[in-house]
């Protein structure tokens, strides 16, 4: 087994992402996912120039992800949408300029031209998976008619109207350097660009008997204008498509850490602070009473570990209502009697993800209620307010200051950040002694 780091030479044998991208064109895309260090996604400011090159540093071609892969085939619709719109628009500064001349030779181009780009566009859209050997031919096709059409053009248009015709050709022939960068990379987009100014050249003395370097030269300089701006366009979409990979990663972590620490702050810890508020004087009795206690908080974490997929799928099925009296079950096993009063609700009004979040906000509010009120009883209530849902919870106990009692973790993380991830809100009241607490949960619909 290798234990080499992943910034070692061997390790980045693979090369670095900026020249993947810039020798395979969109398909090295696929790579971003690999070699992803935390470096990269870190919001701390650095220099652009030493983040861009984190950004392009070292990958393993060998791991490709199939979804990024199938969503860079997308890009070639770019090119494909400038020779649409861009090829008729020409044509018709050539109708207006020559009249009947040559109409009929660069007509039959232009709607081959759109033919061409059509069927790559209802291609590109099809629901069918995609095969790079059927993208290869519809390549090389369109690749064979941007080449002759300047030849046919030459052979079939005066000598009055051919170079008006060409320009209208050499809008397609643009679209095939940027389709060649972004499909295959630079160096077909390069070899296509420099391949382009003998093929005007003999087009030229087809039609005239002269080669007319300058406007074979001009055509040649617009294609690598061209190159150049596709190569940039894929550069920038690679790089930013890691940067957001890379800056999602370490988001993803961050909330897993924080669903972590909630979690083993509604178990573990309010399991902990129980046994520790035990009220029996008896020895025996609260032997038995936290062996109880931590027999359920092990059932419990290992029904979590085990079975939380599961667990989210079948409650999908279950309304808000029946979560919400599922959970008040749970709160009188441990001597807590919760009052539930719920409005007739649509059970389709509130995403799975919402009402979770709800769920798990109103069980803090109520071990917040149980371990701090003095009172065993609390309300309750679900009903529909502006645009969302809203659960209040009303207990008369002892009530607290916020000046005295700042939010703790339970407050902040467990029910105002749980709330802030779905956009809900959450507003906690508390009178002076004996004024008791309310909490008020909202998600939008």
């Amino acid at each position: 087994m290798s234990t080499e780091a992943p910034d070692s030479p061997k390790a980045a044998r693979g090369g670095s992402f900026f020249v993947a991208l810039l020798r395979q064109g969109a398909p090295a895309i696929a790579t971003a996912t690999s070699e992803l260090s935390d470096e990269v996604g870190d919001p701390t400011p650095i220099h652009a120039l030493k983040r861009i090159s984190k950004m392009a540093g070292p990958i393993d071609p060998s791991r490709r992800d199939g979804l990024l892969l199938r969503a860079t085939r997308y890009v070639v619709l770019i090119p494909l949408a400038f020779r649409l719109l861009a090829v008729p628009g020409q044509f018709g500064v050539y109708a207006f300029q020559h009249g009947a001349t040559g109409l009929l030779p660069v007509g039959v181009f232009t709607l081959l031209s759109v033919a061409v780009n059509l069927i790559g566009f209802r291609w590109m859209f099809r629901s069918a998976p995609y095969r790079g050997r059927d993208a290869g031919k519809l390549l090389a096709v369109d690749l064979v008619f941007t080449v002759l059409s300047p030849l046919v053009l030459a052979l079939t248009v005066p000598a009055q109207g051919y170079f008006d015709a060409l320009a209208v050709s050499s809008v397609h022939l643009l679209g095939e350097a940027g389709l060649l960068t972004l499909a295959l990379g630079v160096p077909s987009g390069l070899v296509f660009g420099l391949a382009s100014f003998p093929l005007r050249m003999l087009a030229n003395w087809i039609n005239t008997g002269g080669f007319h370097v300058g406007a074979a030269f001009s055509t040649s300089t617009a294609l690598l204008a061209e190159l150049f701006l596709a190569a940039a366009a894929l550069v920038l979409t690679g790089l930013g498509t890691r940067l957001a990979l890379a800056y999602g990663t370490r988001n993803g972590r961050l909330a897993e850490r924080a669903q972590q620490h909630r979690m083993l702050h509604d178990t573990v810890l309010q399991t902990l602070e129980a046994m520790a508020l035990s009220g029996t004087s008896n020895a025996e009795e609260r032997l038995v009473e936290i062996q109880r206690l931590a027999r359920a908080q092990a059932m419990e974490i290992r029904h979590t570990i085990e079975t939380a997929k599961s667990e989210r799928a079948e409650a999908g099925a279950r309304p808000l209502g029946e979560k919400l009296a599922a959970l008040a079950a749970e709160m009188a096993r441990d001597g807590l009697r919760a009052q539930l009063v719920v409005a007739e609700l649509d059970d389709d009004t509130l995403s799975e993800v919402r009402q979770i979040a709800i769920r798990d906000a109103v069980r803090e509010a109520l071990r917040n209620t149980m371990k701090h009120s003095g009172t065993d009883r609390v309300v309750v209530r679900v009903e529909e307010r502006e645009g969302g849902i809203a659960v209040i919870t009303r207990d008369h106990g002892s009530g607290f200051s916020a000046a005295d009692h700042p939010a703790g973790f339970g407050i902040s993380e467990s029910i105002t950040a749980r709330l802030a991830e779905v956009g809900g809100t959450s507003l906690v009241e508390s009178g002076l002694a004996g004024g008791g607490t309310r909490v008020t949960l909202w998600v939008p619909f």
